[in-house]
């Protein structure tokens, strides 16, 4: 039996895996089929993809600077160059822009090598009999541990554990973003610029994948995401609307960027329900070590990937302490 149960392989659950794995014997379970979380790379074949998640890292604080330093070092990670259009008038111009060397979930890839993983595997109940936690499935297998670590969004927290908790932070109403994502390929243009941050309501970005050099390919594989407030309004019947909003968010990508409008050879929709939270609670992390129970996760600090970085590490420290 392992000691500790890791649910989640975005940053948060990588990152504490990763270092709770130096000393302890750990397992992570993701009802994905990969890692990565809000970062997976959505593949179109084997080598073509889309960061149809997290676009970039731009490091802030000193110390997650210098870990992403390391995996830049490492050939993990690498620099987005190019032509990177903004025409929000308040946003800077020139922050660093940070990505995955294949897709932007290698940095959880690298942080949770030689670890036990087990993907497609959705936890549905979990119980506290005995000092033991025991996790119920979607197939309805029953896994025992020692400690449990819980990385999920807020609302679904709530859902699998808010009776374990004694904390104030779980009776807050935090509400959390969604945002939509449609993927498309069109036909190639050199001329294209990498990426576009849209002033406008209902499209907030657009991403050229090819220009992160990871792949060749005849088309242009491009990722289009919208303004979180659209899509709040808009994720509860996404799944229904999906031709719908997916062609809400192509017209505007062509009519904002001046492109000769032409017709997608592939387009695929995503939405995330929980996709952030812009808010800082009032703690990192969460830990109860009466009853082995850990909660770390981005919402905690912030909407970025670097959020869900800090909240790890932090509960990493409490946990030693």
């Amino acid at each position: 039996m392992s000691q500790y149960c890791i649910i989640g392989s975005g940053i948060s659950g990588s990152t504490i895996a990763n270092l709770l794995n130096k000393k302890n014997s750990v397992e992570v379970y993701d009802k994905a089929r990969g890692p990565g979380g809000r970062s997976s790379f959505k593949r179109l074949n084997k080598n073509q993809g889309f960061d149809h998640g997290m676009q970039y890292i731009s490091p802030k604080s000193l110390k997650f600077k210098k870990f992403i330093n390391d995996l830049i070092k490492k050939n993990v990670l690498k620099k987005w160059q190019g032509k990177h259009v903004y025409l929000k008038k308040a946003e800077k111009k020139k922050h660093i822009k940070i990505i995955g060397k294949k897709g932007n979930n290698d940095i959880c890839k690298f942080l949770l090598k030689n670890i036990n993983i087990f993907f497609q595997s959705e936890v549905k109940k979990i119980e506290y009999h005995n000092d033991f936690w025991h996790l119920k499935f979607a197939d309805g297998k029953i896994k025992i541990f020692k400690k449990l670590i819980l990385t999920c969004p807020f609302p679904q927290l709530v859902k699998l554990s808010k009776k374990f908790i004694r904390h104030s932070f779980i009776n807050k109403k935090l509400k959390m973003d969604a945002n939509i994502t449609v993927m498309i390929a069109i036909k190639k243009n050199f001329k294209r610029p990498s990426s576009y941050s849209f002033n406008d309501k209902i499209l907030g970005w657009a991403a050229s994948e090819n220009s992160k050099k990871r792949f060749s390919s005849k088309l242009d594989l491009w990722t289009l995401q919208s303004t979180y407030n659209w899509a709040n309004k808009m994720i509860n019947k996404n799944k229904n609307n999906k031709d719908i909003n997916s062609k809400i968010l192509i017209d505007k990508f062509f009519k904002l960027t001046g492109f000769e409008y032409e017709k997608p050879e592939f387009i695929l929709n995503h939405g995330w329900k929980y996709s952030s939270h812009s808010k800082k609670l009032n703690i990192s992390s969460y830990w109860d070590p009466t009853i082995n129970l850990g909660i770390c996760a981005d919402w905690f600090v912030g909407p970025r990937l670097e959020a869900g970085w800090i909240s790890a590490n932090d509960l990493f420290k409490k946990i030693n302490n």
